[in-house]
């Protein structure tokens, strides 16, 4: 069978290695210049660094299994995590349920409110009947209007915008507390994530590699310009600046659903309707390469909304600062729509905004500290999970015979990452074959 695959993400390689590995001929397309997706990487201090932070919680088993079976089992480290709020000028660490207690923007009957809430997020198993609410409805309605407005409200804010985050559903804040909950062993112990040794593009490399001897072919710079399906269930892609087109057997697209929208012919007006009501956030991202530590914690959220990124995640408090010949790798982190002014600046701008609030996480901060800098724009990044997005959510069958999409608006109620891409590249690749299998 002939397979083609567009975009070189977890995603793609994921079903082009397994479709690969048993003797089918595939064609992988990706209009970058770069495999890995939302986690390619670039060098810093001579090693590799994933663009957008990245990390492994300890239920994400499918890209685990994966790792296992093309023999890199090994670059798997494990490391204790660390997480915190800045609120009113100070950080608050959240280690364990107990840090709760110390969390002063909130009045002590509160932070036990606040505590409760949690637990009882965590012990709810049917996440369905979460979707129609709103987090802000259901927050406010299980803990109060002042802890939402304290703790809540800015991280939902800070994550989708002001447009959308009073629109956003419970069942993504389940989906998300729950992954964080599966990556502690009891509900005393710290959070503990994973990171490969060497980068997430070890993996990508190797499966890229493991797909091109299995005969698999990659093409780099190379957008699809149409994809169209036919009576007999062939599934035509028009390629390149060329604009030869190609059939092949079945297709699996990776796209954003709005660009699958624009690309092919043929789809139902309620299949249309489903993908265009994706809406989506851009990361924006300015990595710091620093002399000194800017905190101990990895991962802070900003709740301060006067500050003007949502989240500081340390990398080298996690996994350490030798890998980068003792350089401090600091991402400052923002997701934004890209009509947003902060998205139109270019890095130096950006830079230069977010400078003067790194003293109030650090007093001891100066500008010397910053080695060099780096400014990514990931577009795209972050489906705006709002009430209902189940029913809404366009199907990987596309109503085209053998023509099938797979991106992150259909990892729900769990946030996006490379662990569920895996399982979706995996499960269409199963998929596809089974289909044909039964024509």
């Amino acid at each position: 069978m002939k397979f083609g695959i567009i975009g070189a993400g977890a995603t793609g390689l994921a079903a082009a290695y397994d479709l690969s590995s048993k003797g089918h001929e595939v064609k992988i397309y990706e209009a970058s210049d770069f495999i890995g997706g939302h986690a390619s990487t670039f060098q810093v201090a001579g090693s590799e660094l994933e663009k957008g932070y990245h990390h492994w919680f300890t239920n994400d088993t499918d890209i685990i299994s994966l790792i296992g079976e093309v023999g890199l089992k090994e670059i798997i480290e494990w490391f204790p995590s660390s997480v915190g709020t800045y609120q009113d000028g100070k950080i608050y660490k959240f280690l364990s349920p107990f840090d709760l207690m110390k969390y002063k923007p909130l009045g002590f009957i509160d932070r036990i409110r606040m505590g409760l809430s949690s637990l009882q997020i965590r012990y709810i198993k049917d996440w369905h009947k979460l979707e129609s609410i709103s987090a802000k409805e259901w927050l406010i309605r299980n803990t109060n209007r002042e802890i939402y407005h304290a703790f809540w409200e800015p991280m939902l804010r800070g994550k989708f915008g002001e447009e959308n985050y009073e629109k956003v559903s419970m069942a993504w804040i389940w989906g998300k507390m729950t992954t964080r909950f599966a990556s502690r062993k009891n509900i005393l112990a710290k959070e503990v994530l994973g990171y490969p040794n060497g980068s997430f593009s070890h993996l990508f490399q190797l499966l890229a590699k493991t797909c091109e001897s299995n005969s698999a072919e990659i093409f780099l710079s190379t957008q699809i310009k149409r994809i169209r399906g036919s009576n007999s269930g062939e599934v035509f892609m028009t390629i390149g600046q060329q604009g030869e087109e190609e059939a092949f057997d079945a297709v699996i697209a990776s796209t954003p659903s709005h660009i699958f929208n624009c690309l092919t012919e043929g789809l139902s007006k309620e299949y249309r309707s489903k993908l265009l009501n994706i809406k989506y956030m851009a990361a924006v991202l300015i990595v710091l390469v620093l002399k000194h530590p800017l905190s101990d914690v990895y991962w802070l959220n900003i709740a301060d909304r006067s500050v003007p990124f949502i989240g500081i995640i340390e990398h080298t408090n996690l996994v350490g600062s030798e890998r980068y010949k003792g350089r401090n790798i600091v991402y400052l982190s923002n997701y934004l729509s890209e009509d947003h002014e902060l998205y139109k600046m270019t890095g130096s701008e950006l830079f230069d905004t977010y400078l003067p609030h790194l003293k109030k996480i650090n007093p001891d901060f100066t500008a010397d500290w910053v080695k060099e800098y780096h400014h990514h724009k990931i577009p795209n990044a972050q489906p705006v999970v709002d009430t209902n997005y189940g029913k809404n959510i366009p199907a990987h069958e596309t109503g085209i015979q053998n023509l099938y999409l797979a991106n992150t608006s259909q990892v729900y109620p769990q946030d996006r990452g490379t662990n569920y891409s895996v399982a979706m590249g995996r499960k269409m690749a199963h998929l596809a074959l089974l289909n044909l299998k039964n024509e």
